[in-house]
């Protein structure tokens, strides 16, 4: 960790202090988990910059949230770094996903597709969904909170004025997510099915310079697999974002998504990219 101004740093005992953790638990975390991580000034004694209450306290917020002890401390020591985009996520680190480009069109129907086949088929998901527009995500309302009413938990994010939550609880709530202006997300499209019995993602980023262009001849540079791990990580991902633009939205129960699923097999990643590849022609054609 970089130095940092001595007067600017905080004992373990004001650490304590600010969090509410007491100081025997912070060090057995340091020790179990290397966090938090102190700064050794002159004389060898442990000093921690301000940053890490904000680190502490997100432990705490996780653990409320049902992870853990171990998954929480290693979501907050990774959330100074959490990514700002789904797509861009997905294509960092999952350089097997060939990206197609996509009319607007063509990214309705897919989105319903996985849609459909979610409410038809899976087990309480977790979804999420990102709209761009408020008024796109209108369009789609009411098929949203019909998914919702079965899933775990289901989360939609556009630049809304007005936020709200419908339904009641942790089940069967449909949680809207506000995007500021300058958020990555404003410019992606985004469905993600995370469920044992069907794992969908579809992410997509509108392409640059199409500000003249009609609405239903937009543009998409988009992705889509089945992969169960890949899955999963658009869904960390997505979660990660919605908890930095609406902190505390997560229900209790959503612990699962620390678990790693297996990945796909060589032939469903093969048939995936075909189906891919088929849809590129299709969408060409129209």
């Amino acid at each position: 960790m970089a130095a940092a101004p001595e007067h600017h740093l905080l004992s373990i005992g004001a650490l304590a202090e600010r969090t509410g953790v007491p100081p025997t638990t912070l060090r057995s975390w340091e020790t179990r988990y290397g966090f938090p991580r102190p700064i050794r000034v002159q004389g060898g004694h442990r000093r921690y910059p301000e940053s890490e209450v904000a680190a502490v306290l997100r432990v705490l917020h996780h653990r409320e949230a049902g992870f853990a002890l171990e998954a929480a401390v290693r979501l907050a020591a990774t959330e100074s770094r959490r990514p700002q985009s789904v797509y861009a996520e997905l294509r960092r680190r999952h350089p097997e996903l060939t990206p197609r480009t996509l009319s607007k069109g063509t990214l309705v129907a897919l989105s319903r597709a996985i849609e459909d086949e979610c409410c038809a088929r899976a087990e309480q998901p977790i979804l999420f969904g990102a709209f761009q527009k408020e008024g796109f995500l209108r369009q789609a309302y009411e098929r949203w909170v019909d998914l919702a009413r079965t899933a775990r938990a289901a989360v939609v994010f556009a630049e809304l004025a007005a936020p709200a939550v419908a339904g009641a609880g942790p089940v069967g709530a449909l949680v809207e997510v506000p995007l500021p202006r300058e958020a990555a997300l404003n410019r992606e499209w985004l469905v993600v099915c995370d469920a044992p019995d069907l794992p969908a993602c579809l992410a997509a980023v509108e392409r640059p310079g199409q500000g003249d262009s009609g609405d239903s001849r937009r543009r998409f540079e988009a992705v889509w697999t089945v992969d169960p791990a890949v899955v999963r990580h658009a869904a960390r991902v997505a979660a990660g974002l919605a908890e930095e633009y609406r902190p505390g939205w997560r229900p209790g129960g959503l612990a699962g998504l620390e678990d790693e699923p297996p990945g796909a097999s060589a032939d469903l990643r093969r048939a995936s990219e075909l189906l891919s590849r088929m849809m590129e022609y299709v969408d060409a054609r129209h």
